[in-house]
């Protein structure tokens, strides 16, 4: 890695300081020549897997502007890369940066289907859709060699409790039995993100996501097994994939989605930093474009923090954007609706089989 050289495979290009700490973090050309000069290699850009052992699993979501009021989440960090993903700020409570650090260290929650189980089972606890994952994906690299997603999947079987999914990754497929048996019961909801219909600018904007043919792959088996999927077209990027509303709308609809979503891109704490060298450095030819037209969306600013407002945008270029979105709607998804899911079963439940009396 140099200062000019694109680090390969990974969407940030650096690592930006953590705010919590009191420590910066620089790549110094003098170190980079030295190790030039000694044949040796100043970054592996290797991807380390941590164990962490929360108490808890489960995150009540108190933003209003959220859609979920639980989140759960088996990975902190993700390897998948997108520039523009909003979770990178977390991993600054855990000591790491928000860039690099994102995408090559992640934190493991081995008993994350024990802390669930646990949960479920409390006499307290009333049922309501947990999404996997607010945060972080949880179908991401890791989910291969861990398989915490498939366990909590069973475990949301075995006490018949409803659960939201959101990922860009086809490896969904591989639980396709147990998605099949929640769905039978009406406890199984999928969000897919498909953000471009263009394999380059998925390359660079989600460098280790699953290729967008396989993402639709995926809507479409998911479909045809009669899960609900929800597409999201998120973010919408002003400038990279605006001119794609109408044809990403399409390709959803036309491969079993039952409805759509979409945010407007906010570049809130370090991801605007995170942004703003990757875009100089991959796209220089429309950088300062884009970058004025995120502005341009959030009162000239790259983020906006208020509720209702931040994911939605305003402005000429966002109002553009949803008069598209709207059209798309009314063209592809007239008719469809996502189902709310089932929360009848669980309390019968509690036990992890049925009661009877």
């Amino acid at each position: 890695m140099n200062s000019v050289s694109p680090v390969k495979g990974r969407g940030a290009q650096k690592n930006t300081n953590n705010k919590f700490s009191a420590y910066s973090y620089e790549t110094r050309d003098d170190f980079l020549e030295f190790c030039r000069v000694e044949g040796e290699i100043a970054d592996r850009n290797k991807t380390q897997y941590i164990p962490i052992f929360p108490k808890s699993i489960l995150n009540k979501v108190t933003s209003p502007d959220v859609g979920m009021s639980y989140s759960m989440n088996m990975y902190q960090g993700c390897e998948h890369g997108c520039i523009y993903c909003y979770a990178r700020n977390a991993h600054e409570f855990w000591g790491y940066s928000a860039g690099l650090d994102f995408e090559r260290k992640i934190l493991v929650k081995h008993d994350a289907p024990k802390l669930l189980e646990a949960k479920l089972k409390s006499k307290k606890w009333k049922a309501c859709t947990i999404v996997m994952s607010g945060n972080t994906d949880c179908y991401q690299p890791a989910e291969r060699e861990f398989e915490l997603t498939r366990k909590s999947l069973e475990v949301f079987l075995k006490y018949r409790h409803p659960v939201g999914i959101i990922t860009k990754n086809a490896l969904i497929l591989r639980d396709l039995d147990i998605l099949k048996e929640l769905n039978a019961h009406g406890l199984i909801g999928v969000n897919i993100s498909v953000t471009s219909l263009s394999e380059e600018t998925r390359r660079i904007l989600e460098p280790r996501t699953t290729t967008i043919k396989k993402r639709l792959e995926a809507i479409k088996v998911l479909s045809e097994a009669g899960i609900p999927v929800n597409a999201m077209l998120a973010p919408i990027i002003p400038g990279i994939n605006t001119h794609e509303i109408l044809n990403l709308a399409k390709a959803v609809s036309e491969h079993g989605a039952v409805s759509m979503a979409f945010t407007v891109v906010r570049l809130n704490g370090a991801i605007g930093e995170i942004f703003t060298d990757w875009i100089r450095k991959t796209l220089p030819y429309k950088a300062e474009k884009v970058l004025h037209q995120i502005q341009d969306c959030h009162g000239g600013s790259l983020n906006d923090s208020r509720y209702g407002v931040r994911s939605r945008g305003e402005g000429i270029i966002a109002t553009q954007i949803h008069d598209m979105v709207s059209l798309a709607k009314r063209k592809y998804f007239k008719g469809r609706n996502f189902p709310k899911l089932n929360i009848s079963l669980h309390e019968s439940y509690k036990d992890g089989q049925l009661k009877l009396f």
